[in-house]
């Protein structure tokens, strides 16, 4: 019974340390949310993942229904969190917008991507 015990609990540490090892950089929150509408246009678009990124292996493009950038193309992380991420943006007109992240984890070097739209509608 001892031995079943051992082995059991081996298993468990071998799955618990596999977990963090598999651990990617996912979209936690954003600002503007996905799917959302916001009244203003933003200023810039900021990401929170589930753990720190890379700011040089990560960006964030923001993009028109035409497919044209509004972003300046410099994704920053937060002085004080890793794990936000945000770029500057150029004036945006009344439309829908995609956001297209891709984010590197800093902790492994795992890479991730995605997108959401949200919409400026005064």
């Amino acid at each position: 019974m001892d031995s079943l015990y051992a082995y059991s609990l081996a298993a468990v540490l071998a799955f618990a340390g596999a977990g963090s090892a598999l651990a990617h950089a996912d979209l936690a929150s954003a600002d503007p949310a996905a799917d959302s509408t916001v009244k203003t246009a933003p200023a810039a678009i900021s990401i929170t993942f589930t753990e720190a990124v890379e700011p040089k292996f990560s960006s964030i493009d923001v993009v028109d229904t035409k497919g044209k950038r509004f972003d300046d193309g410099k994704a920053q992380t937060a002085p004080d969190n890793g794990k936000r991420l945000s770029v500057g943006l150029k004036p945006l007109a009344p439309g829908t917008y995609k956001v297209i992240w891709h984010a590197t984890s800093a902790d492994d070097s795992h890479k991730t991507k995605g997108s959401y739209e949200f919409t400026v509608k005064p």
